[in-house]
Parts: structure tokens; sequence; C-alpha cells
């Protein structure tokens, strides 16, 4: 298993660092700083009291969390977030609230997944012209229904 190295820094005493449940999971859980309230089909801003600083060539990812999508149609609105490696500022999360109930959460909640993945660099390059491919400019739903 590769590992990267992520220097963190607590912005406030009481913030929570990222941690994975189990062994050799992806995602490490980010919580929540402070407590709130989303309304129903509405979003708000989820400060964490935390800052990342990732490698080079390193790119933090934040998804949802199953759990809250499943029970409480909790996902994040711009899924998945991206922290660039030049990034210094806390962490934030959008949560979007799909249901129609308000979601109360509590400082320490644990509110999203922070994926740590390398990624390249593209080198674009205009051109008149592209090679053949089974699949041509077959768009959203061109091979059926089922």
């Amino acid at each position: 298993m590769n590992q990267t190295k992520v220097l963190i820094k607590k912005l406030y005493p009481e913030a929570v660092l990222p941690k994975t449940a189990t062994p050799g999971d992806a995602g490490a859980d980010l919580s929540s700083l402070t407590g709130g309230i989303i309304p129903a089909r509405s979003w708000a801003s989820v400060d964490t009291g935390i800052a990342i600083e990732l490698e080079p060539g390193t790119v933090g990812l934040v998804h949802p969390r199953s759990g809250l999508a499943a029970r409480n149609g909790i996902t994040v609105l711009n899924a998945p977030g991206t922290i660039d490696s030049g990034y210094r500022g806390e962490v934030k999360v959008l949560l979007s609230n799909t249901s129609d109930t308000d979601f109360v959460y509590d400082a320490g909640t644990r509110i999203a997944q922070l994926v740590i993945q390398e990624y390249l660099v593209p080198a674009f390059q205009e051109t008149a012209e592209f090679s053949e491919s089974v699949r041509g400019e077959g768009g959203f739903g061109h091979t059926g229904t089922n």
C-alpha cells in the first residue's frame, strides 16, 4: 500500500483530525468543527477546523459519507470537492440536504470523507481530428436503457 505525507494543522483546539474507520480504508472521515442545522432542501458550508498540506502531484478529494446519504439524504454538493496541493486554508465541506427534513449535526459529526490521490498533469494539445474508437461520439444513453 502506497502512502503519501499529509501535513495537518488544527486551526482550533477542538478540531478533529481526519482518520480512517478501519485499516486499509481509502477515505478518512472529516468532522464538523461546530454543530449546526442544514434546512431541508438546502445546503451549507461546514467548517472542519483543519488545514492540510499535500505533496505536489496529489489532490484531496472530498466525498460524501454513504451512511449520511442513506439515512439522512446528506451529500457533498460539489462531490467530489477538490483540495489542490497549493491550498493552505481551512478545509470546508459543502453539504447538501436533499431530504424534506432539517439535518441537525453536532460538533465532531463525521460529515464527509477525504481521499488523497495522485494525478496526471494534462498537456492540452489542440487538434482538428481524433482517432477512431468503437464508441465514437455516443453520449448519454448510447448503449440503451437496460
